[in-house]
């Protein structure tokens, strides 16, 4: 039986209101999960390159993070629908431009399922 690629179902879907971003704008991303499987939650990464700064976590579904987090975690069970928001922001002045790059992992019992990249610029 031959497969074709259309046939494949993406498990993860994220996207970002925008990929280009400049100090102190939100940044709002959209994480829908359709694997079938059991799964724990998902992890939200981001690197700013050739920087050490990084980015602040806002918000996820509406919901404050009192605490800056280096990685952002989202368990299933405060996912309605399988589909979870977060907000976030970048506060530093960039001297040039850098790529951020932004990975959402599915995970499952400490295992990595899937996972999405998105890079996006960091400007003034």
């Amino acid at each position: 039986m031959l497969i074709y690629k259309q046939d494949f179902v993406k498990d993860l879907e994220f996207k970002l209101n925008s990929t280009d971003i400049h100090p102190n704008s939100e940044i709002k991303g959209t994480i829908l999960v359709s694997y079938p499987g059991r799964y724990d939650g998902v992890v939200v990464n981001a690197t700013i390159l050739d920087s050490n700064e990084h980015i602040i976590y806002k918000s996820y579904n509406k919901t404050k993070i009192s605490q800056n987090v280096s990685r952002l975690f989202i368990n299933k069970d405060v996912m309605p629908e399988d589909k979870t928001e977060f907000t976030a922001v970048i506060n530093f002045e960039p001297g040039q431009e850098h790529e951020v790059k932004f990975r959402v992992s599915i995970i499952e019992q400490h295992k990595e399922i899937e996972s999405q990249i998105i890079f996006a610029k960091y400007s003034n």
